[in-house]
């Protein structure tokens, strides 16, 4: 039973099937800025589900979030002597996202906390930096997170917002998994709530990937800030970062439609009524997982290195937290996104562990 990675195993819903073949005779070159009908179908997504008004124009297709992660730092001008900031257990893409920019990762201790200022930055130890390793020109928050699944309020991302502000950096917030509240309602950075009416200097990062099943077709959007969205329009028009156009198509399909979307929500909300508690009476303790895929588990006396052993002995492969930073050594990350019947299966060999 593989719960370690977390790809999408459900079927393409048919509504997006049908409109990539009906796109599929597409000789000419797309737009990089997607059509009109894909940015407001992203721009009317986000009103109607998550309370956020943005300009239709200030949306941009990306191929897949992965590649706008890793390559933000550079269209942004990040380079040496500056440093990308993104939380202590985070996806390993902001990281090297920063690298291939020639910039400094800096992972932050606590990173957005309560008030504006971040805790030291987390040294490849696990020990705090011993100084900050140049000026912040982007930070990384990522709610409901991946992996822990913790959600941020909108007083956490105001602090995170106010707090890039006064540095004069960018925020980018990574949302793909906004969509997928369990135990608490997660916000964009671009609510009112939480940006006071204004979307200077804030980007989100949405993604259909987990929401419609779409991971193999690569797609994705970031909207915010207009002039910060026209300056990564103009760049990655030279760039050729182009989504193709039928997959646009499929695209503006899935924002369009939520029916499949809840159904999907609920097939994963199964998985996870089956999951936690099975783990919970094999020994594992969960830890945050209010939101989003995966939950992330400890088990007393056991590092992440001797859960993946214990669990691999029972035929069930799981994430070891480490991979997400230092800070992750005693927790496993366990995805729901295998099959039902696969999921099942791990429920009751958990059981033989308790």
């Amino acid at each position: 039973m593989d719960l370690s990675v977390g790809t999408p195993v459900d079927p393409v819903p048919g509504v997006v099937q049908d409109a990539l073949r009906a796109a599929a005779d597409a000789p000419g070159y797309p737009a990089t800025h997607g059509t009109r009908a894909l940015r407001e179908a992203a721009a009317g997504w986000l009103a109607r589900r998550h309370g956020v008004t943005v300009d239709p124009d200030a949306v941009l297709p990306l191929i897949g979030t992965k590649e706008f992660i890793a390559s933000l730092p550079g269209l942004l001008g990040c380079g040496p002597g500056d440093a990308v900031a993104y939380p202590e257990l985070a996806y390993p893409t902001y990281d090297i996202g920063a690298r291939l920019a020639g910039a400094n990762p800096v992972a932050w201790e606590g990173f957005p906390a309560a008030g504006r200022t971040p805790g030291p930055p987390i040294a490849a130890t696990g020990r705090p930096a011993p100084v900050t390793p140049g000026q912040v020109r982007l930070a990384w928050v990522n709610s409901p997170s991946n992996p822990t699944g913790r959600v941020l309020g909108p007083g956490a991302l105001r602090d995170a917002a106010a707090w890039a502000r006064d540095q004069s950096a960018v925020l980018a917030s990574d949302e793909c998994y906004i969509g997928l509240g369990w135990d608490a309602e997660p916000v964009s950075v671009l609510h009112p709530d939480v940006c006071g009416g204004s979307f200077e200097g804030l980007l989100a990062v949405h993604s259909v990937s987990k929401r419609s099943n779409l991971a193999g077709y690569r797609a994705g959007f970031v909207t915010g800030d207009p002039a910060l969205v026209a300056q990564l329009l103009e760049i990655r028009k030279h760039a050729g970062m182009i989504m193709p156009a039928p997959v646009q198509a499929a695209m503006t399909a899935a924002l369009a439609d939520d029916t499949h979307a809840q159904r999907q929500r609920s097939v994963y909300a199964a998985r996870r009524d089956q999951l936690r508690p099975a783990l919970e009476k094999a020994g594992w303790t969960i830890t945050h997982s209010e939101a989003g895929l995966y939950l992330w588990a400890s088990r007393p006396g056991h590092d992440c290195w001797a859960s993946v052993d214990l669990l691999a002995g029972a035929g069930i492969l799981v994430a070891p937290g480490e991979f997400y930073g230092p800070a992750g050594v005693q927790h496993i990350r366990v995805a729901l996104t295998a099959t039902d019947e696969r999921v099942a299966a791990a429920a009751r060999r958990l059981s033989t562990l308790a």
